[in-house]
């Protein structure tokens, strides 16, 4: 366990970091809008391409991930529409607990995947999270759909969306570059090398520059079901999915990290832009990130 907490407190004290500089206006308020948009288009498809270009995995891992990633979806997924079935929340409110239960932060989950599993760990994630977001882009427009008053669903903007989406393309050409053993040029990995470097702090500082505590005064039900239903419902149901499998060692501990992880920051954005509930979701995000500081070691603790 202290293994592990001592893995993780530079992936949330970096988060800290970010969030302390965003109060104290510091570099000034629009350094943090580029910084986003730098990491998100520039440096984590460079760490990407090159982290999964250098890998070399077996045929069969592609495989073995996007049939446990589409398992871990559909049995979230199952449990959320159960949830509904109970409580009965409005469209908007319900599509806000949805995305908080089921999405998950990738700027955490390529940090900690290569603080804790090293180079390979994070070459397996970065499959899985090239899986898992066009997966969840879709679900999640679809739920929209049907319970905020979305009418029909826009298809050919949302697999735009997808298929410009950065950390896709980084992930697939990365793969891409693994399979056929191209190799990096020396100069070309004197580039990519400190652009990957640079990815990771910077991505969590934006996190934490990202969150707002205030959003937490409005703590709820809704709330408290989609926080307990990722930070501890979803990696339980995964460790369990992992087993029925058949598999083992790493891909397992690389499925329970990714269902760990506190839900997506830009889910904020999609709630604002499809008529869900922004303020519980603002709510969500900054409440998951602050309590999977607890959550994720005592979860990996338990079952890694």
């Amino acid at each position: 366990m202290s293994v592990l907490v001592e893995a993780l407190i530079p992936v949330f004290g970096l988060i800290v970091l970010g969030y302390l500089m965003r109060r104290w206006n510091f570099p000034g308020e629009g350094f943090w809008l580029q910084a986003e948009r730098l990491t998100y288009y520039v440096l984590f498809p460079a760490m990407l391409l090159f982290k999964l270009g250098s890998a070399e995995l077996a045929p069969s891992a592609y495989a073995d991930i996007l049939l446990l990633v589409v398992c871990m979806v559909v049995a979230m997924t199952s449990l959320m529409v159960a949830a509904q079935l109970l409580w009965r929340w409005p469209g908007p409110m319900y599509s806000s607990v949805f995305q908080g239960a089921i999405r998950f932060n990738s700027y955490v989950a390529l940090a900690a995947s290569g603080l804790l599993l090293g180079d390979q760990g994070i070459s397996l994630m970065a499959i899985a999270v090239a899986v898992m977001v066009p997966i969840l882009n879709v679900v999640c427009i679809v739920m929209f759909s049907l319970v905020a008053g979305q009418g029909k669903v826009q298809f050919r903007p949302m697999f735009r969306a997808v298929a410009t989406n950065p950390l896709i393309i980084g992930s697939l050409a990365g793969v891409t570059w693994s399979f056929f053993r191209i190799g990096f040029h020396p100069v070309l990995a004197g580039m990519l090398s400190p652009l990957s470097d640079l990815a990771l702090p910077l991505g969590l500082m934006t996190v934490g520059a990202g969150l707002q505590l205030k959003a937490l005064r409005g703590a709820s039900v809704p709330f408290l079901v989609s926080t307990s239903a990722k930070l501890v419902g979803f990696p339980l149901m995964t460790y369990g999915l992992a087993l029925l499998l058949g598999m083992e060692g790493l891909m397992v501990q690389v499925a329970i990290l990714l269902a760990a992880l506190p839900t997506a920051s830009s889910s904020y954005i999609l709630a604002r832009q499809l008529g869900g509930d922004a303020a519980l979701m603002a709510g969500i995000i900054s409440g998951q990130t602050l309590l999977a500081t607890i959550s994720i070691p005592l979860i990996l603790g338990v079952l890694w």
